[in-house]
């Protein structure tokens, strides 16, 4: 059976005895094409994009080619602080090992040298902690003055835990016999002078397996290692391109698509795949734009691999008020479209997104999918604004293709390991899987965009919360007691099972049911996945649920002041979650008086 089989099948797939996928939608998936898409990925397969120049230069291509379908864009410029990698090389013993710098680590072409100190580190076994902390502790006094070799990606936590025990140099690594690009801050986006202290300081080099196992042989010898790396760090103008697709009823609400189109070089499944499914949404639905209730607003970054996110930060500091008032819903687009990509597992979203993303992908497809909570990476550079957020990376392989091909987990592309190396060309990508991708994209465009309320299911949040507050509550145990938030929980919960009920039962227009759904975001998005102030950026680490109230997780290690300390932060941190809680409810009770 075809994939576009499968697809028209599984239209008509019945849930909760309702055909949710609409005529006008599957006419509109109808006119998906592997054209356009697959053009510009094999145009994108030719060239790297990571230097500026070249950023810019695939952003003509991109414009060039939505002129030709007549579809209006509007390109801006900003200002984006980025480095950019070029050489580095590790040498010991006589012998000279080819090795990457990640970007914002610091430059260093004329060398540093110094003893080897190897940290033992666990490679991620999943995405759901790629970006987890993976070394084992060592003292300060082993790594001072030294370079330190540990496996893993050169992920921010890592170099900055390394650099704060006074570590000069670390080598990161990899898990194969290829070398993977990254970046290794932790600052998201442009820095502003609040983040600058976190700002990488020491050089960094990431090597393969093979070679990284000899280095480690040479650890604890007292024999010297040198390093040298070259980057480029500075303020660059990049070109980022975004296209409007006026909605017929509500045209300043809007959805937001969105996708990097730099990469590492030239980066087919992460993320030239992204880029074609996002032409492709833009031709089709500019095509049938008087079908929109709501508009779709659909934007290409740059800065994603240099930047840390800059792209997307940018724009989410740039319109951070538009967004506020009127986004109702973003979605990110990153590696569809990949070889052997059959599975939809592991797919971002948030809680409240989670029946309709796992609805929509499986009226397309006829797939089951397994979702996760959004990770704090993927250009989700506006959680801090409160935007409801669903998908990030897409289809992926099964874990058992996986396993019988001896891959290790990567953050991208199918799962394929060419993810952040050369070897991301033309091969990883599959046209027919991309075309399928792509319908699950403008299917969930549509649906968000046409909905005569929003599909944003807060009583889901809810029941999340009371599950992170009891198992918070289960570690902290008699060291603190969270039955005020806890109790808040429960009674929004209450106020939102009245609320869809009586939206449900019509006694709530849905211009003002939609205006409070869009308003929960705005409090419940920032309080489960933000410690700074609504408009400021969180650092690219991991962010638990409920992120005031995770020091419960610590209480147990502590004692004498220390718990004392952390007690004060927890009462303060269940004031912030209690707080929210009230506003959430007012908000929802107001609506239905």
């Amino acid at each position: 059976m075809t994939i576009e089989e499968v697809s028209w099948r599984a239209l008509n797939y019945p849930i909760n005895g309702r055909i949710t996928m609409l005529s006008q939608v599957k006419q509109i998936l109808d006119d998906v094409s592997a054209d356009a898409p697959w053009e510009l990925v094999e145009t994108f397969a030719k060239f790297p994009r990571w230097q500026a120049n070249d950023v810019n230069r695939s952003c003509d291509m991109l414009v060039e080619r939505l002129g030709k379908f007549g579809v209006p864009v509007n390109v801006l410029e900003p200002e984006l602080y980025l480095s950019i990698p070029h050489t580095a090389e590790v040498k010991a013993n006589g012998t000279t090992y080819r090795a990457k710098p990640p970007a914002y680590s610091v430059s260093k072409p004329e060398v540093i040298e110094g003893e080897l100190v190897y940290v033992p580190a666990t490679y991620a076994k999943g995405v759901n902690t790629l970006f987890h902390r993976n070394q084992a502790a060592v003292s300060a006094d082993q790594m001072k003055g030294k370079i330190v070799i540990s496996e893993g990606f050169a992920m921010p936590m890592k170099v900055s835990e390394f650099e704060q025990a006074g570590a000069i140099g670390v080598i990161a690594v990899n898990p194969g016999v290829d070398i993977h690009w990254g970046i290794c801050t932790s600052i998201w986006g442009t820095p502003d002078l609040d983040d600058l202290p976190r700002k990488p300081k020491i050089a960094v080099a990431a090597v393969n397996n093979p070679d990284g196992k000899k280095l480690i042989e040479l650890a604890g010898t007292g024999k010297k290692v040198r390093i040298s790396t070259r980057l480029e760090e500075g303020w660059f103008r990049q070109k980022l391109p975004v296209v409007e697709v006026k909605g017929a009823e509500t045209p300043e609400k809007f959805v937001l698509l969105h996708g990097h189109y730099d990469s590492w070089d030239v980066g087919v499944g992460d993320n030239s795949t992204g880029d074609a499914t996002l032409l492709e949404m833009a031709r089709v639905l500019w095509q049938h734009r008087d079908k929109l209730k709501r508009s779709v607003r659909i934007a290409w970054w740059p800065g994603h691999s240099t930047g840390r996110y800059a792209g997307s930060a940018w724009f989410a500091d740039a319109f951070a008020i538009d967004l506020d008032e009127n986004c109702v819903m973003q979605m990110n687009c990153d590696s569809p479209g990949c070889r052997w990509a059959t599975t939809f597992k592991d797919i971002s979203w948030m809680s409240e997104t989670e029946a309709f993303a796992k609805e929509t992908i499986r009226e397309v497809t006829g797939l089951d999918s397994h979702g996760e909570r959004p990770h704090r990476a993927g250009d989700y550079s506006f959680n801090n604004i409160g935007l409801s957020g669903a998908l990030m990376l897409s289809s992926t392989m099964t874990d058992e293709l996986r396993e019988e091909k001896g891959y290790y987990t990567v953050g991208g592309c199918g799962g394929n390991i060419a993810w952040h190396t050369e070897n991301d060309t033309l091969e990883i990508a599959d046209k027919d899987i991309m075309v399928r991708d792509i319908k699950v994209y403008l299917a969930a465009a549509v649906k968000m965009a046409n909905a005569e309320v929003l599909p944003l299911d807060w009583r889901a949040t809810a029941r999340e919360f009371l599950t992170t507050i009891d198992r918070y509550q289960k570690a902290a145990g008699n060291y603190f007691d969270l039955t005020p938030a806890r109790r808040a929980v429960e009674e929004l919960a209450a106020s939102l099972d009245a609320f869809y009920q009586a939206v449900a039962a019509k006694r709530v227009p849905p211009a003002r049911a939609n205006a409070a759904i869009a308003e929960l975001a705005r409090v419940l998005v920032p309080i489960n996945f933000t410690r700074q102030p609504r408009f400021r950026h969180d650092p690219a680490l991991p962010m638990p649920p409920l992120p005031t109230l995770a020091v419960a997780t610590e209480l147990s290690q502590h004692a004498g002041d220390a718990l004392g300390f952390a007690q004060t932060q927890l009462t303060r941190g269940q004031n912030r979650v209690v707080a929210a809680m009230h506003e959430a409810r007012r908000r929802v009770e107001a609506v239905m008086d």
